[in-house]
């Protein structure tokens, strides 16, 4: 049960603060933009969850461990067979596919390939750089497979934007 709590916190805080300041700034920008904005909110947080979570409980004793420095050979786990590495590489290519549909669709059309792939890898660095911090493991590998990941969505992104920014022009009409 404690350890639920530390969890229920942050997920507080992300919804008081989507509450109180992202929602308030979206909705005026229309229906369509609210739920792309909103769905990919709920995706980071998702993100957040699975990568660095309990974040906001942490934070007191973020320097009382070790930094342990990334893994720098990639894909090791795979060539040394430790654990469940096909587990790990498909999971992260796959919790990285919404971003890469999603994030064009919050860039108003402003974002090809290459940007969308850009801060698909600033985010997984990002992730990478702080989980050492939250007492967890970072990878290069990992940086590599939701890279992947993101330009998977990209493509799946550029198969359906026809009947995306169908549903989405619906949705400002109504």
């Amino acid at each position: 049960m404690k350890y639920l709590i530390k969890y229920f916190i942050d997920f507080a805080v992300l919804v008081l603060l989507y509450a109180f300041v992202f929602f308030r700034r979206w909705r005026t920008q229309g229906r369509d933009r609210l739920l792309v904005n909103t769905l990919m909110y709920a995706y980071l947080s998702l993100v957040l969850y699975f990568t660095m979570m309990p974040v906001v409980v942490s934070i007191p004793f973020m320097l009382d461990h070790p930094y342990t420095p990334m893994n720098l050979a990639p894909f090791i786990d795979v060539s040394l067979r430790r654990g469940d590495f096909f587990r790990q590489v498909c999971l992260n290519v796959i919790m990285t596919t919404p971003f890469g549909f999603l994030f064009p669709l919050t860039r108003d059309k402003r974002a090809n390939f290459g940007v969308t792939v850009f801060f698909c890898f600033l985010m997984s660095l990002g992730i990478e750089l702080l989980q050492p911090f939250f007492d967890r493991s970072s990878d290069v590998t990992d940086l590599i497979t939701n890279v992947t990941g993101g330009a998977l969505g990209y493509g799946l992104y550029v198969i359906f934007r026809p009947v995306t920014f169908w549903v989405l022009d619906r949705l400002k009409t109504r």
